[in-house]
C-alpha cells in the first residue's frame, strides 16, 4: 500500500487488520473462549440459559450414522434452514421454503430430493463447509421471517445486522441486504450490501456495495439511507447482553428480526470483518479508543452500556 493512502486512511481513524488482530483480538480474545462463538450449537445453548432468544432449534444431525433417521426429522417440517455448526461466511447454510411431497423448494426457486438434502447434511458432517475443515454437525432451525420494515430493500434473503461490541459496549453497527448478485445471502463478499447505521436511532446513514458507495437497492430500487431497522432498541440490548456470553472483549453479534418473535441472536463472530467502516464512511479507531478510556467502573449492567453507546456513538460524526 503506497505510503499517502495509509496515512491517510490513519488520520481517518480506519481500523486495519494487523491493528485489529495486534490490538484487540488478541489481548481481548482469550482463545479457550473461541469454542462458545465458533461453535453455532453451543453459542445457542449459551444464550438459551442466559434468556436470550435465537432461531428456535429444530434437530441436530452429529453423525453419518444418524442420517438414515433424516426423513423422520423432517417428515413434519414445511420451512426449515440447514446450518453447520462450525461454518463461516454463510457457506453451507441451506434455507428450504417448502416442503412437499419428498421435494423440498430452496430460496432461490431450485427443487431438491431428499437424497440431494441427505448429501448435503453429510458434507456438513465431513467438515466441507467448517471453518478448519474439522468434522461438524449439522443443525435444523426454524426459518426467520422478513420483517415487513425490509421488504423493498431485500432480495429474498434474510437481512441481519451485525453490531462490533468492544469491552460490552456497542461501538459500530451495520446492515447487511441481500442481493440478487448474492443469491439472497446478508453477506458483503458475495455481493451483498453493507449499510452503516447510526447507534442512536437505528437510522441507515450510508450503503456500499462491493466497495462502492450505492444510494438505491440494485434489485428494487428502494433508496437505502434513511430506512430505520425494525425494533432498533432491543436489538442494540440482545447485542450487549449477548456479548456477555462469549467470554470475548472484541467480537460481532450477529441479530436478526424476525416478523414474528422480533430480534434473534444469529451468530457471534470473535474475528469480525472491517467492512463495517465502509458502510458507516467512519473508522473504528476513535471509537474504540473512547472505550478503552473508561473506567471498569462505567462499564457496569448491559443497560448502562447501552446508555453509555447511545451518549457516545450517536449522530453522523461521534
Amino acid at each position: 500500500m503506497p505510503l499517502a493512502i495509509w496515512r491517510s486512511l490513519r488520520e481517518r481513524g480506519v481500523l486495519g487488520l494487523n491493528a485489529r488482530n495486534a490490538t484487540y483480538v488478541l489481548p481481548e480474545n482469550p482463545r479457550a473462549s473461541y469454542p462458545r462463538v465458533d461453535d453455532k450449537l453451543l453459542t445457542k445453548r449459551l444464550a438459551a440459559s442466559a434468556g436470550i432468544p435465537s432461531p428456535e432449534l429444530l434437530g441436530v444431525v452429529s453423525y453419518h450414522s444418524e442420517l438414515r433417521g433424516l426423513p423422520e426429522l423432517l417428515r413434519p417440517l414445511h420451512e426449515f434452514v440447514l446450518k453447520p455448526a462450525r461454518g463461516a461466511q454463510g457457506n453451507g447454510i441451506l434455507v428450504v421454503t417448502e416442503a412437499r411431497d419428498g421435494v423440498f423448494l430452496k430460496s432461490s426457486g431450485r427443487k431438491l430430493r431428499l437424497e440431494q438434502i441427505r448429501q448435503h447434511v453429510s458434507s456438513i458432517i465431513s467438515g466441507v463447509f467448517s471453518l478448519r475443515g474439522d468434522w461438524d454437525c449439522c443443525l435444523v432451525e426454524a426459518l426467520v421471517r422478513l420483517h415487513p420494515a425490509f421488504a423493498d430493500i431485500t432480495w429474498q434473503g434474510i437481512p441481519d445486522i451485525r453490531v462490533v461490541v468492544y469491552r460490552g459496549v456497542p461501538v459500530m453497527a451495520m446492515c447487511r441486504l441481500p442481493t440478487r448478485a448474492s443469491d439472497g445471502r446478508a453477506n458483503l463478499h458475495q455481493g451483498a450490501i453493507g449499510v452503516g447505521i447510526e447507534l442512536g436511532s437505528g437510522r441507515a446513514v450510508h450503503a456500499v456495495c462491493l466497495h462502492r458507495s450505492v444510494s438505491r437497492h440494485p434489485d428494487t430500487g428502494a433508496a437505502l439511507v434513511g430506512f430505520r431497522v425494525p425494533r432498533w432498541d432491543e436489538v442494540l440490548e440482545l447485542a450487549a447482553r449477548a456479548a456477555d456470553i462469549g467470554g470475548l472483549g472484541y467480537l460481532g453479534v450477529d441479530v436478526v428480526v424476525d416478523e414474528r418473535h422480533g430480534p434473534l441472536l444469529l451468530e457471534l463472530n470473535a474475528r469480525p470483518g472491517l467492512g463495517i467502516q465502509l458502510a458507516n464512511r467512519e473508522g473504528l479507531e476513535p471509537r474504540l479508543a473512547k472505550v478503552a478510556a473508561l473506567p471498569p467502573s462505567e462499564l457496569g449492567s448491559w443497560q448502562e452500556r447501552c446508555e453509555l453507546a447511545r451518549r457516545l456513538f450517536s449522530g453522523p460524526s461521534s
